[in-house]
């Protein structure tokens, strides 16, 4: 079963959060909020934060601005991820990765049903890497924000919990890259 290992010492992770809206702005930008405010409860560093409109290629090209900068870590979008035609954030984030964790959504999708039933099924949280980068893009409502940081993104970011986590693999995200 999962656990925190407090023989370990926890490791900070510097992450990104984009918002994703065409009518948001930074004063009522209420899931950019929720999520920097549990980055940063959590012991995390809030690298950078930014609002985009809901365009694939604007999405995409902030992503890959974010995992080119080695002062970041984690990015994590909230928005753009239903199903209405202006929703393409999914597709943005996999016009970037370079593997995609599909687990995540099956868990997202898990943890949503218990919280929402079976409206979780409307979602399409998704998750990848991309140049030694994690990405992760959730719905754009704040519970689903507390949802996923909460119940998924909290205890995979600790280097102490137990049996695995995300952070312990980072430094072999992109050895396909390195030389030989």
């Amino acid at each position: 079963m999962s656990r925190i290992d407090e023989s370990r010492d926890f490791i900070p992770v510097r992450i990104a959060v984009l918002t994703v809206s065409d009518t948001r702005a930074e004063a009522d930008d209420r899931s950019g909020d929720t999520l920097a405010q549990r980055i940063e409860a959590a012991g995390h560093l809030l690298a950078a934060r930014k609002i985009v409109q809901d365009e694939r290629g604007k999405i995409a090209a902030q992503l890959r601005a974010w995992c080119a900068d080695e002062g970041i870590d984690v990015i994590i979008s909230t928005g753009g991820t239903g199903l209405t035609g202006r929703d393409v954030t999914v597709e943005a984030h996999r016009d970037v990765y370079e593997k995609e964790i599909t687990a995540f959504g099956t868990v997202f999708t898990h943890v949503s049903m218990a919280k929402i039933g079976t409206s979780a099924v409307q979602s399409r949280a998704t998750a990848g890497v991309a140049q030694g980068t994690y990405l992760f893009a959730l719905p754009g409502s704040p519970g689903a924000c507390k949802d996923a940081w909460d119940e998924i993104l909290l205890p995979q970011l600790d280097y102490r919990h137990r049996p695995c986590n995300f952070v312990e693999i980072m430094p072999r995200l992109d050895e396909h890259q390195r030389r030989k």
